[in-house]
């Protein structure tokens, strides 16, 4: 789920090119200057900088190249689980029951600014944000919309999980007063799993088969206690990394995805790998038990159900240009 794998993704810091952009991710009193590093970069955009010549939102020469960088940044980042959850967490705020753009949320770049970073589902994500801005800033035809998407599809396929069938284009959002009001992600232990499940993402137009399947997305990261409240410091299988070491995973190997998520959670042998309430009512409630019943013996339909469900997710309530989109 969105909210999980945000609360649970692992996260790395790397630094970015400037100084100065470093040292405002190590101070709190600087987050408003990292937002502002987003900003000045969005408002380029929009007043001359990067995208104001004829065309699609996103060039797709520049699309192309910029996958190839983020392949290379995975490889030696190990930061497939953050990367998934920053582009889940900018589309996750679609509101199906509003028409306008950009207040229907959704994918549109909106979670680089700090109003919406500052939202307690969002803990973290100022690194997965520190991570791909170099690639950003050396691809500027690029939208932020368009390259949190490629970035969590293409972690999802270096993982070892099945190809997302995609398209770009997305138009970013300009400014921070066009972010989503807190409270439209999901959380990881709600009173009503089952309810709460049902509320957040039949509001995105998700159905219970794409609420399961999405769940499975937690094959891959770690929950860190001191960002959600859930999770052991570390285990037997996080306490040597990769990468920053710590955090408790839902799977023995959170670095490749595939449907032991929904058969650790069958299991129940484990105590060292996770179970959230919101991964728990997978198995409980009637409805989302056929799926993730299905999901544990049968790999081959969980790929092919979770990429059709994370391509509706990565375009919910996006403004395309052209309209049909870029496929590349």
């Amino acid at each position: 789920m969105a909210s999980s794998i945000g609360t649970a993704a692992a996260s790395r810091i790397f630094a970015s090119s400037s100084t100065r952009a470093r040292l405002s991710l190590r101070s709190s009193s600087s987050s408003s200057s990292f937002s502002s590093h987003y900003q000045r970069r969005s408002s380029a955009s929009s007043i001359g900088g990067f995208s104001t010549v004829a065309g699609p939102a996103s060039d797709p020469n520049q699309l192309k190249s910029a996958r190839e960088d983020i392949k290379q940044l995975l490889k030696s980042k190990f930061c497939h689980p953050i990367l998934v959850r920053l582009g889940w967490h900018d589309a996750g705020t679609y509101n199906k029951n509003i028409e306008e753009w950009p207040q229907r949320g959704g994918a549109n770049g909106s979670i680089r600014f700090e109003v919406e970073l500052k939202h307690k589902a969002n803990a973290g994500l100022v690194n997965a944000l520190n991570l791909i801005q170099p690639i950003k800033d050396k691809y500027s035809g690029v939208t932020y919309a368009d390259l949190l998407q490629l970035a969590s599809a293409a972690a999802i396929e270096d993982a070892g999980g099945p190809r997302i069938p995609m398209k770009y284009g997305r138009v970013d959002v300009s400014g921070p007063n066009e972010c989503p009001e807190e409270g439209r992600l999901p959380a990881a232990g709600p009173p009503s799993p089952a309810g709460h499940l049902r509320e957040v993402f039949h509001r995105m137009g998700l159905s219970d088969k794409e609420i399961v399947a999405l769940s499975g997305a937690h094959t891959l990261g770690r929950a860190r206690p001191e960002r959600s409240h859930w999770g052991k410091p570390e285990t037997k299988y996080t306490k040597d990394g990769p990468g920053a070491p710590g955090g408790q995973s839902w799977t023995v190997q959170w670095l490749k995805f595939d449907n032991s998520y929904f058969k650790n959670i069958k299991a129940k042998r484990d105590e060292d790998l996770l179970v959230l309430p919101t991964d728990a009512v997978l198995f409980e409630d009637p409805s989302f038990k056929v799926y993730a019943e299905k999901y544990a013996e049968d790999q081959e339909t969980f790929f092919k159900d979770y990429a059709e469900a994370h391509s509706k997710l990565s375009n919910l309530g996006a403004k395309f240009d052209p309209p049909e989109g870029i496929v590349v």
